[in-house]
Order: C-alpha cells, then structure tokens, then sequence
C-alpha cells in the first residue's frame, strides 16, 4: 500500500530491498504509474485507507487469485522478512478462511490483526472478503481500516491464526524494534500494550527468532535491517535452535488449523 507522494522517499526502498524477496508484488497508489503502481478508484489520506483496501484486495482478487496461496497486505514503511512469513504459513491449509498477523483484542469479538504490521489473507479467506463486500454482508462503515477488516473477516467466518512462535514470541510487530528488544523502565502502559491479544514481554525475550515484520521503518533503516538480517553473522557462533514457529492446533481452535498448504 502506497502513494504518489510516498514513491521516492518509501516505496523505492521496498522494491530495493524485501520486495524483491516475495514471489509476486503489487504496489496499490491512487494513481497509475510506471513505477508501476496500480491505480485504484479512491483518495489519498488515512480516512480513506479502508476503502483504498478494499479495493487493492478486489484486484488482487480478479487479477492474481492464482499467483500465490496466501496474501500480505503491508504498506510502504512496513519491513518483511517472506522467508520467516513462508516458515509461519508453512504448516497452514490456504484453503481455510484463515488470516493471521498481530492479533489486537479490542472493537471485534474474535480480535482483529494490526494494519501496521501486515496481516495475511488465506486464498480463502481472500475470496470471502471480496463476497462480503458482493453481498453486502461487509461494508464500509469505519475509516479505521484494520478494525474494519477484522469485521468483515468475523462476519464471513475467516478464523485469526496465532502467528507467535511456540515459545509465545511474537513474529508480527506495529512498531520498529526498539520499542521491543529494550528493557523499559516502569511506566504507564502504551495503548499499543493494551491493545495485545496475548501476553507481551518487553526485553530481548520479546521477539521471536523468527521475526516476520517491523512497522515504522525509515528508508535508511529498511537496508539496515536487510544488513542484520541476511549479511550480518558472528563468526564462530553456534546458533541455539530456536522454537519453530508453526503452531499444530486443533480445527475447534480459533488461533490456528492444521494443514498441509504452503506459501508460494
């Protein structure tokens, strides 16, 4: 998710760095370019983010429904790692109406998952959301756009998947990694924090190894990250085996169902 004004000082660095790791890219603008963006039907401005969804996911729909199993909705300051997203996804069925990311308790009774930090959309649960909105079972009643699609998603039976590692690490994150990986000092607890779905630890225990996404990334800070993430390595280090983060539940489980479906 994109923007005119956005294409230089963000988007460019998405495509120079994590974009380049997926399988297929769409970035969605208001306006058509050879960046290339796609050029959808709606304004610029936070107050028109959901529509502007709605609209990259029904093209998304009509146009790439079988390019890939599952469907990443990040925006352009959002940092990706696809190769820890294809390992969380790994042991998940996309023909499940299923969505993932991190998973924020308030406004819809099932949770709904962080805009910010990218959430997933199963090949299922793609084809429901976009029902909802032929049906009329969804509308466009909030300008809150992650609030909104956690409740088109519960209204359409789509189940939010417990992304954390099974050492109940979180693998999503809404903000960079220094809101996280550093102890703090006892204070009055963020919104953020209040927001959380499950237990949050503040700390270098905080996150998993398995890290999918950062939010609030600078450009800078995008080719930082890729650096430390597949360059950077200590020599004479033995990696700890960290915990998987595939989570095998039961079907009854609201967090996750197993399956043999993969990311492609």
């Amino acid at each position: 998710m994109t923007g005119p004004r956005n294409l230089e000082s963000r988007t460019r660095h998405v495509k120079a760095t994590w974009g380049g790791r997926c399988n297929t890219v769409v970035y969605m603008s208001s306006e058509q370019t050879d960046f290339p963006t796609v050029g959808l039907n709606v304004s610029e401005g936070r107050e028109h983010l959901y529509r502007k969804t709605i609209g990259a996911f029904q093209h998304v729909f009509q146009n790439h429904l079988d390019s890939a199993d599952w469907f990443l909705k990040a925006d352009d300051d959002t940092f990706v790692v696809p190769e820890n997203l294809r390992l969380v996804l790994s042991g998940l069925d996309p023909g499940r109406p299923l969505y993932l990311g991190r998973h924020y308790s308030p406004f819809v009774q099932q949770g709904y998952m962080s805009g910010g930090a990218g959430y997933v959309l199963s090949k299922e649960a793609l084809r429901r959301f976009v029902a909802g909105f032929e049906s009329g079972q969804c509308v466009h009643d909030t300008e809150v756009e992650d609030v909104g699609l956690g409740r088109c998603m519960q209204t359409m039976g789509v189940q939010p998947v417990d992304s954390r590692d099974l050492g109940g690490r979180h693998t999503f994150h809404p903000y960079p990694p220094h809101f996280y990986v550093v102890r703090q000092h006892p204070r009055n607890t963020p919104w953020y924090l209040l927001y959380e779905h499950y237990p949050i630890t503040e700390g270098p225990g905080c996150c998993s190894d398995f890290a999918v996404s950062f939010h609030y990334i600078k450009a800078v800070e995008m080719y930082e990250l890729t650096y430390l993430t597949y360059h950077l390595r200590p020599y004479g280090y033995h990696y700890r085996d960290p915990p998987d983060p595939r989570r095998n539940l039961t079907p009854n489980d609201t967090a996750a169902a197993p399956g043999r479906g993969g990311a492609r």
